[in-house]
Order: structure tokens, then sequence, then C-alpha cells
């Protein structure tokens, strides 16, 4: 048969099942051309769509093992996820603890082990919880990924690759900007568990820039809680105590959010004391455009889902021969000059719409 028979017998068929459309169809304005038209289109997609580079795959099951399972952070990741493994045909299971309880993480793992996961993903944020059942999913030939947090330097886990933020990096960013904004005076460096590695190494960082700069600023790490009202409690409970601080700044986005809170509730600004920190919560956002928080870091969550779907697909499609390689989400930081667009704006590249869409956008780009 010739293209163009091809073609013609295309062209047959769709204008025959255009014909057999339902009467309803109709009655709602579709047209059995207007019907042909769309099946052609259609059929133009599932023909791209089978011309596509990848050969026939399993539809493969990824495991991602989170310390903060219902945290709102984490939503645009699960978006990454979602959206990476519908371009792809995979699965995913999103699974952990909601309380960061390692114990809880290492069980998830174990499970997805024992299911014959085709790739795992969890959140490192003990320095030595994840080494044994990451040991154990690579005998068991299931690659390990981390990602939004990672094992220390020099640690014995064998994982893959990190996806996320380098976050001492990111810390002593904040730190920079912490000298620029305050100066000199006491600065309180809030977080909601101390030592976990999705936030310690921030505050490291800071302190690391801070000792660096040579300014006579009084650092100090003040615990709070991973549980959002109980750390507000807390950091209200500091800054009445010590209203004589310069800085207060979060090192999650909890802490963020309730640092903007405090700042907007006792009119901080006013009092020449800066605020700030990272994650782009709605009322962080908020905080920022109304003069609250000075900035917040983004380290784009949604990139840490979708990226990581995208190795485990190369690493799989490919028998391991590519696919693993540290991706650094970025750093940026959002104030009161650029912070319009995250609010004006609701997308699930941040979480805030479960919509797809596309984004327009205009103008020059800024680096």
């Amino acid at each position: 048969m010739t293209e163009s028979d091809s073609k013609g017998a295309d062209a047959r068929t769709i204008e025959a099942v255009a014909a057999r459309l339902p009467r309803r169809a109709m009655m709602h304005g579709i047209s059995v051309a207007s019907a042909a038209g769309l099946l052609a289109s259609m059929a133009g997609t599932a023909r791209a769509a089978d011309a596509g580079p990848f050969p026939a795959h399993p539809k493969w099951r990824f495991v991602f093992v989170n310390h903060v399972t219902t945290n709102p952070f984490f939503v645009p990741t699960q978006y990454g996820i979602h959206d990476a493994c519908a371009l792809l045909g995979c699965d995913y299971q999103w699974t952990g603890s909601e309380t960061s309880d390692v114990g809880q993480m290492v069980n998830s793992m174990n499970a997805a082990i024992a299911a014959k996961a085709d790739a795992i993903a969890v959140a490192i944020v003990d320095p030595k919880g994840f080494d044994k059942p990451t040991a154990r999913a690579l005998e068991a030939g299931i690659p390990v990924w981390s990602y939004n947090a990672d094992a220390p330097p020099g640690s014995p886990n064998k994982r893959l690759a990190y996806v996320g933020q380098d976050l001492f990096l990111s810390g002593e960013m904040m730190g920079q900007k912490i000298v620029e904004l305050v100066g000199e005076g006491k600065v309180a460096l809030f977080i909601a568990t101390p030592g976990q590695l999705n936030l310690q190494p921030r505050v490291d960082g800071a302190m690391a820039a801070i000792k660096k700069s040579g300014a006579k600023i009084e650092a100090k790490m003040i615990a709070t809680d991973p549980t959002v009202n109980v750390a507000l409690s807390k950091i209200r409970a500091y800054y009445l105590g010590n209203q004589d601080v310069k800085g207060m700044f979060g090192t999650g986005g909890g802490d963020t959010m309730n640092v903007g809170l405090i700042m907007r509730q006792y009119d901080l600004p006013k009092k020449g004391i800066h605020g700030g920190g990272f994650d782009l919560q709605p009322r962080t956002l908020q905080a920022i455009h109304d003069g609250f928080l000075d900035f917040a870091i983004d380290q784009q969550p949604y990139l840490q889902g979708f990226y990581t779907v995208m190795e485990m697909f190369a690493y799989k499609v490919s028998g391991g021969l590519v696919g693993a390689a540290d991706i650094n989400t970025g750093l940026k930081f959002v104030t009161k000059g650029t912070v319009d667009p995250y609010l004006s704006v609701k997308t699930r590249y941040e979480g805030s719409s479960a919509t797809p869409m596309i984004v327009p956008r205009s103008g020059p780009i800024s680096g």
C-alpha cells in the first residue's frame, strides 16, 4: 500500500468512526467534520508517540521515601514526580514518615526492597540511619537516589546520586545576606530538628559565612519543633525574651513562615529587625510582599521530584550505563522586588495549583 493509499484509508476510517458518534455529541455542537478533525488530530498524536525515542518498556515503579510526607513543601515535588512518570510511562509510590521518624522511613525502604521496587529515592535526613537499607537495596539490584537531603561528606552510604539543593552553600549564601542586612548585633537561626541533614548544613553554612565576614554578629542556633504551631510559640517566646535581637531567620519552610508571622504581629521591621529564610509557602511570600521578610531562598522542590524520576528512567532504560548524576536544583533569592509573579500566578510548579499549564512570560531574563 502506498503512502497516499494509507492516508486515504485513515481518512475513511476516521469518517466512519465520526459518523457513529452518539447523538448527544451532535447536540453539543460537534459535527461530523469537526469530530473527524479531532480524531485525525488524535491519530496524528498517537503516531507521533509511537515514533518516540524509547522502545516499549515495563511500567517501572519508583518509590519515594520522604521524612514529612504531608508537608506542603513537598506538594510540588509530588507534582514533579507525577509529571515525569506520566511523560515516561512509569508509576510511583510516595511513602515514609509524617514526623521525620527515621525508623518509619527505614521500614518504608525495607518494604520497597521486599516488593522489588524498580528504583528508590530517599531523603537522607539522618547521618547513618539509611546506610544499611541503601546497601540492602543495591545488593538486591535496586538503584537508590537521595533527594532533598543527602548523606554527609565521607559517609559510607553508596546512593548513586543526589538531587537537591547544595544545603551548606545555601546556608553560606544566607549568612552573607544576614551580614549585609544586619551588620552587627544578635541574630537567631531557627531550626526545627537540630542535626537533621536537610537543615543542619544550612545552619553550619550560615555560621561559617558570618564568622568569615568578621562582622560583629552574635549568631545563635535556636531549636524550634517540626510541628508548625509549636514552633510558632517557641519563636514568639524567643523574641519576647530577646527584644534586642537584630535578625531572625528560619532554616526551613515552617520556621521561615513563622518568623514572618512574628515579624508581622509585632511590626518588627519598624524596630530595625530583619527576617528571612527558606522556601516559598504562601504566607512567606505574602510577608515578603508586605515588607515583613527580606527574602526567602527557593530550592525548586518540583525539580527535586522531576529530575530524580528522569535519572531513574535513564538508568533503567540504559541498563545502568547512564542516569546517575548529582544535580543541584539551585538557589534563588526571592525578594520584594521579585515576589509578585509567585503571588499572581498559581501553578503546580510551585505547588499552588494542581492544574497543568504553560506560564507565559515576557521581558528580559535576569540571572
